[in-house]
């Protein structure tokens, strides 16, 4: 038998030492037809409560399995207190933004519609699964919640007052990347814009609100998708959990 499961998947069962887990037919499949596994094989769960387990296949059928808890092989790792805004854009590239944050630490992931979003529609059930496929995939022990699209001015509006928040502004682009160093820590959360940019009305709401940082991500203009995992990145690297 195999020390450490190679397969990672959600579950919304408890876990714990002998706890026996039913697989959705979808997982049994996977398991089983896709990845032919075997009975006695281990796979690795977890939940977003309990951490991961490692749990050994006891009933083993491409229409459903049973799988048992051996031991917990990581505890519940929780990501910092950061919300990521973004206005959804292209179909894969808004799927890349969420798999990206996810991946990246974000415990909320919030589709905003702006006034130059050209993406109005959105099926928030889609972009929550790759949310938790990510999450599979990166080791994560934790699946952030993928909000519906709501518009920025409701958000703006009941802006908590302890939430700073890191406006992306593509007004300052040709300056150096911002220092984020010297912020403080606490509650936080990133905001970046459509393809179109921010209105003007936007960014001088924006620059108006207590509590909002106005942000270069360098000297050249980004795609919304490669903003978000540069933000994230600068984010993480001075107020997160990467330092």
């Amino acid at each position: 038998m195999d020390k450490t499961a190679k397969i990672r998947l959600y579950v919304d069962a408890d876990l714990g030492t002998g706890q026996a887990v039913a697989m959705s037919r979808e997982q049994a499949h996977y398991l089983f037809g896709v990845m032919r596994l075997e009975k006695g094989a281990l796979v690795a769960l977890f939940n977003g409560r309990d951490g991961e387990w490692q749990a050994e296949v006891i009933v083993a059928n491409k229409r459903n399995a049973v799988l048992e808890c051996h031991r917990q092989s990581k505890p519940l790792q929780m990501p910092p207190d950061l919300w990521f805004l973004f206005a959804p854009i292209k179909k894969a590239r808004t799927d890349f933004i969420v798999e990206k944050a996810a991946e990246m630490g974000a415990a909320r992931i919030m589709p905003v519609q702006t006034a130059f979003t050209q993406s109005e529609r959105m099926r928030q059930d889609r972009l929550q699964a790759h949310a938790l496929e990510a999450a599979e995939q990166c080791g994560g022990t934790y699946v952030p919640e993928v909000t519906d699209l709501a518009k920025l001015d409701k958000v703006l509006a009941d802006w908590p007052a302890d939430r700073q928040l890191l406006f992306c502004d593509e007004t300052r682009v040709g300056q150096a990347a911002s220092d984020l160093s010297q912020l403080s820590r606490g509650p936080w959360a990133i905001l970046i814009g459509p393809e179109g940019g921010f209105s003007a009305a936007e960014v001088e709401r924006l620059r108006a609100m207590a509590g909002v940082h106005s942000i270069s991500l360098g000297p050249r203009i980004l795609r919304a998708d490669t903003a978000a995992v540069a933000a994230l990145a600068l984010w993480q690297r001075a107020l997160g959990d990467w330092v």
